[in-house]
């Protein structure tokens, strides 16, 4: 049995329940993926997108779906060390990548010399999107998974003073016929790094040039700030994180000061004495 077909197996065998099982649900529950689909899988080079990767490849040969996918891997200025590792576990892992360039780190260098990360990931986003259309894409699949889910809701509100949260999925604004889907949304990251571990795989963990040279970055960062919180807090409540999810899915609209929808801010006031 080759390596790539001994590390799909653990897939749907020794994880079978917390992550094939977790990806599965996600994608049905969700409608995330339905039938003549095709799918931009996004590939950064860390241990999600990879795993994401392989998890897709799965599902098309085990799902009662059919959906056509492709592979994409962006290269926004990596260095050659990091962009060699992305290649070699491609090939690693049986998975058919295209890499396609853009100069995204040299022109956020010359814009923005401090927080670099919101112009970043906009322009990411933006030759993703352009890249599924020119491949015939309706859909592009990222790889965030349940903590990021939990960690964004809570920098949302800690930092950006609204409950708001990762969704599953959301349509383009602006690429009409294009949608964004998460189908790792429902598996914790604790089983991908266990997987990675057991497989004995080696993923790229931060390609950011902005951060590669900075041994405090990742350190100072806001949302390692909400790991280790939630770390401390799942010490006093196990279900913590569980808890955390559920109440962004069981919201009491009856219980909220104020709601905000497409832009539009609506006051329990305006229907309080209706």
């Amino acid at each position: 049995m080759e390596k790539y077909q001994e590390i799909e197996r653990s897939i749907i065998t020794k994880y079978r329940k917390d992550i094939w099982s977790k990806f599965v649900k996600a994608t049905q529950e969700y409608e995330l993926i339905k039938e003549n689909d095709k799918v931009m899988v996004c590939i950064s080079g860390g241990k999600d997108s990879f795993l994401l990767a392989k998890c897709i490849q799965e599902l098309q040969k085990h799902g009662k779906v059919h959906f056509d996918a492709c592979y994409v891997v962006m290269n926004p200025g990596y260095n050659q060390k990091n962009l060699d590792l992305i290649i070699e576990n491609s090939k690693l892992l049986n998975i058919p990548i295209q890499i396609f360039e853009s100069d995204i780190f040299g022109v956020v260098t010359n814009l923005v010399s401090k927080s670099p990360c919101y112009l970043c990931a906009r322009m990411r986003r933006g030759y993703l999107y352009n890249k599924a259309k020119e491949l015939g894409c309706n859909k592009i699949a990222l790889g965030h998974h349940f903590n990021d889910v939990i960690e964004t809701t809570l920098l949302s509100m800690f930092y950006g003073a609204e409950v708001k949260t990762m969704m599953p999925k959301l349509h383009s604004d602006n690429f009409a016929g294009l949608e964004l889907i998460r189908p790792l949304y429902l598996v914790r990251e604790d089983a991908i790094i266990s997987w990675k571990k057991s497989n004995e795989l080696n993923f790229i963990n931060c390609a950011c040039r902005f951060t590669e040279n900075c041994a405090t970055a990742k350190e100072d960062s806001k949302r390692l700030e909400i790991k280790n919180l939630i770390k401390k807090l799942k010490k006093i409540n196990p279900d913590i994180e569980h808890n955390i999810f559920k109440s962004i899915d069981n919201i009491n609209l009856n219980c909220v000061l104020g709601t905000t929808k497409d832009g539009k801010y609506k006051s329990f006031l305006d229907t309080y004495d209706a």
